[in-house]
């Protein structure tokens, strides 16, 4: 029986949520009548032979809705709630099929969907090669790769591999990655192995030498590839996110073990550019490219002097030997800006000129998260 307290509850809670019913029909309405143009938005790109997904364009929305937000929803909530939105509007046409490191649950499964929202056909591939392959001869309509950790740095194959691809950057995301050790019993005792992608065992190091000392440490992989084989065998645990732990029926037996607490990882979003041309100026972008130097005395000065000339703030370099045996290096660079700005079109000019190899990776909205 109600208490006198309930009883006079009751009755504004279903006027509440009477008026959240109606509020979601009226949300509904909206929604169904955006998705009909963006239908004649795609119709209209049908014809003069434009791609369909413009992610300069959707970032450009998705930061204008940011800050015009009032609250009291919270600004983080606009992204991915407006992602799904458009990624459901775009498959009205054709869904996107997306190439990732798979199987399901992986943390580049999340970063898909995190960046393309969940009405995609997903494509997901045993590693990174496969994801290029896939980008790159068709099987997909683009890629997800991991390529840089906030505590292990640059992925190498992953960058090595837009070396000998014609895949462009048209994105990017990144993660809170959080590693969890997952297990078929719920318990950490009489753990012989922890199976996990090899960078995955590198972030949880200091970890796994203070609890899990005698464990060996298997690579596979994917994280993913670890949960399903601790799925199979009780002396086995594994290194990976929730999501992993739903799909294959494991218990959580220590959550958050990564060493870094902010550990995160960025995610380059890959097409080819006969398909997907590189995304116009949104406001803030990044310019990512690969070159190399002639091997003599003050040549990398010499790369770099045209960025401070012409003021182009660099976020990132990287060098990975050429393995020619000579001692050379590739330079992976990451630029603020867009080269349909002048200053930075004059510095890449001459840029150019001061290389003995110069790629053009990509140039993308930065990432808002």
């Amino acid at each position: 029986m109600a208490s006198a307290n309930e009883s006079s509850i009751q009755p504004e809670l279903l006027e509440l949520r009477s008026r959240i019913d109606a509020v979601d029909l009226e949300l509904l309405a909206l929604l169904n009548r955006r998705a009909s143009l963006a239908h004649e938005v795609g119709e209209l790109k049908k014809k003069e032979g434009s791609a369909a997904f413009r992610p300069e364009r959707e970032a450009q929305v998705i930061d204008n809705l940011k800050q015009r937000n009032p609250g009291p929803l919270l600004r983080d909530s606009v992204a991915p709630i407006w992602r799904e939105i458009m990624s459901a509007c775009r498959a009205l046409e054709t869904p996107s099929r997306v190439a990732y490191l798979g199987p399901a649950g992986t943390f580049s499964e999340e970063a898909a969907l995190g960046f393309f929202g969940s009405s995609i056909v997903k494509v997901p591939c045993v590693n990174a090669d496969e994801v290029f392959h896939a980008a790159s001869g068709g099987g997909a309509d683009f890629g997800v790769v991991p390529v840089e950790n906030s505590s292990e740095g640059v992925v190498t194959r992953s960058l090595d591999l837009f070396l000998t691809t014609p895949l462009a950057i048209i994105g990017e995301t990144s993660l809170y990655v959080r590693h969890n050790l997952l297990r078929k019993l719920n318990s950490t005792e009489g753990i012989s192995a922890v199976c996990a992608h090899p960078q995955a065992l590198a972030q949880c190091h200091a970890w796994l030498s203070l609890h899990l000392p005698h464990a060996e440490r298997r690579p596979v992989t994917s994280n993913a590839e670890g949960a399903r084989l601790a799925s199979l065998d009780e002396s086995i645990a594994a290194l990976a996110s929730t999501r992993a732990a739903s799909e294959f029926g494991l218990h959580n037996v220590a959550p958050a073990v990564q060493d870094d607490a902010h550990n995160r990882t960025r995610f380059a979003i890959v097409a080819h550019p006969d398909k997907h041309p590189q995304p116009k100026q949104s406001g803030l972008d990044c310019t990512s490219l690969v070159v190399s130097v002639p091997n003599r005395p003050g040549a990398v000065h010499d790369l770099l002097a045209p960025l401070k000339v012409h003021g182009v703030s660099m976020t990132r370099f990287e060098s990975r030997p050429a393995r020619s045996g000579q001692w050379e290096y590739y330079f992976y660079i990451d630029l603020q800006g867009h080269p349909d700005q002048q200053h930075v079109a004059k510095a890449l000019q001459e840029l150019r000129a001061a290389c003995a190899f110069f790629k053009l990776l990509g140039t993308y909205p930065v990432d808002s998260h």
